[in-house]
């Protein structure tokens, strides 16, 4: 052989990269915003109250006898715990050699299921999904957000947003006829969350519809900024706030919430109420290999529903 070439060689060490690339997003806007509580119960309960109406008649006439005012109790709700829970399990053997990317495989895949359990749950506060209190056989579940939303809502046809406030939590939506997603849609929640009392601050949206948002008329008056120091422009095609009537809306993304639904959200009225919060648990071993639990048991509380909106029933054309 006159030229000895690497198809010839033998001995030549394997060229792999010690970087580990993902792109799985790991972002959960409505958990990174709302409240964190503490659950005592795995039925987890609060209380909600409201002002009398406001009237123009309250006029007392002079000397007369005080009259009682008509009193009413307040609403007592809540939300089950739902337990997410991942297990891995690492070979002694893996956990022993020598591995690019990562020292340790156990520790690697326990910081894997972290970030997939936080999808997790915002994947499940953001679902149609009503509480079930679970039994031996059965795992509990909390109800989500839309479950919730009830007061403030605009939606297609053929949809209901819930049950009796009272009773709230304990049913899932019916979805109606999809249409388009518009600026007027919007208005009408924002506004209608106002006039409950609310001080909305985000609008949450999955991504075909950030996209709509973008277009709204009300917002989307400039769309070229050029930059004539440099010789760039820049189109701008989107809006990451929104100026309503009644405040400033900051406009998230996210992911994992259904393609039909925007909502409208005042974070101090929401929380993720933990009764017991992440940690691990060692298995017992039952051989050559590690079992390690993570694990989390959480609910959502909605402190108080009529400070949040929906706009139901959406599409992106």
């Amino acid at each position: 052989m006159t030229i000895y070439r690497t198809y010839e060689a033998k001995g030549i060490r394997e060229d792999l990269s010690d970087v580990i690339y993902d792109i799985s997003p790991t972002d959960t806007p409505i958990m990174s915003s709302i409240g964190k509580g503490k659950a005592t119960n795995t039925n987890h309960e609060w209380q909600t109250d409201s002002l009398d109406a406001a009237t123009t008649e309250n006029a007392a006439v002079e000397g007369a006898d005080a009259t009682s005012a008509t009193l009413a109790p307040t609403v007592r709700l809540g939300n089950q715990t739902q337990i997410f829970q991942k297990t891995v399990r690492v070979s002694g053997t893996l956990e022993a050699v020598d591995k690019a990317g990562r020292k340790s495989e156990k520790a690697y895949q326990l910081a894997k299921a972290s970030s997939e359990i936080k999808r997790d749950i915002e994947a499940t506060i953001t679902a149609n999904q009503a509480k079930a209190a679970g039994s031996a056989s059965v795992a509990r579940k909390l109800a989500s957000l839309l479950s919730w939303i009830k007061t403030n809502t605009n939606k297609g046809s053929g949809t209901t947003p819930g049950v009796d406030p009272t009773t709230i939590g304990e049913s899932t939506r019916t979805d109606g006829t999809t249409r388009t997603f518009t600026e007027t849609f919007l208005k009408d929640v924002v506004q209608k969350v106002f006039s409950s009392g609310g001080t909305p601050s985000l609008l949450v949206v999955p991504p075909a519809l950030k996209q709509v948002v973008s277009g709204f008329t009300g917002i989307a008056q400039h769309r070229v900024n050029s930059d004539a120091t440099v010789g760039k422009v820049t189109v701008l095609s989107g809006a990451d706030l929104y100026a309503s009537d009644f405040g400033l809306l900051q406009i998230i993304p996210n992911r994992f919430m259904r393609s039909r639904d925007a909502l409208v959200l005042d974070p101090e009225f929401a929380a993720l109420s933990y009764l017991r919060p992440f940690q691990t648990n060692e298995l017992a071993k039952i051989g050559d290999s590690e079992r390690t639990q993570l694990l989390v048991e959480l609910t959502l509380e909605v402190r108080n529903e009529a400070a949040h909106g929906i706009i139901a029933d959406l599409s992106a054309t």
